[in-house]
């Protein structure tokens, strides 16, 4: 039987979901900053309402890619575990 080469990259299906994930974060990060300024402005407020909607969805989106990107590097060190027990080496 061939040996696999190890990787530290995750599998493309993970790596699809994390990037999904973000884009949703983002989306509702924009939703909640758009009615959050709608609800406080009153008049012409298209300039507020888009600053909270850029600005919610950025800071939502930035905060999900740091929690993708710790499960995608939480699963990678899981893989290599289940490596290394079906090697025959004990974790460290």
């Amino acid at each position: 039987m061939p040996e696999q080469s190890l990787s530290a990259i995750p599998p493309v299906a993970a790596r699809v979901i994390a990037f999904v994930a973000i884009l949703l974060g983002g989306l509702a990060g924009a939703v909640i900053g758009y009615t959050l300024v709608d609800l406080q402005c009153d008049g012409d407020c298209s300039l507020p309402k888009g600053i909270g909607l850029l600005t919610g969805a950025v800071l939502c989106a930035g905060g999900m890619a740091i929690v993708a990107v710790l499960a995608l590097r939480a699963m990678g060190e899981w893989r290599e575990i289940a490596d290394r027990e079906r090697a025959g080496h004990a974790p460290r």
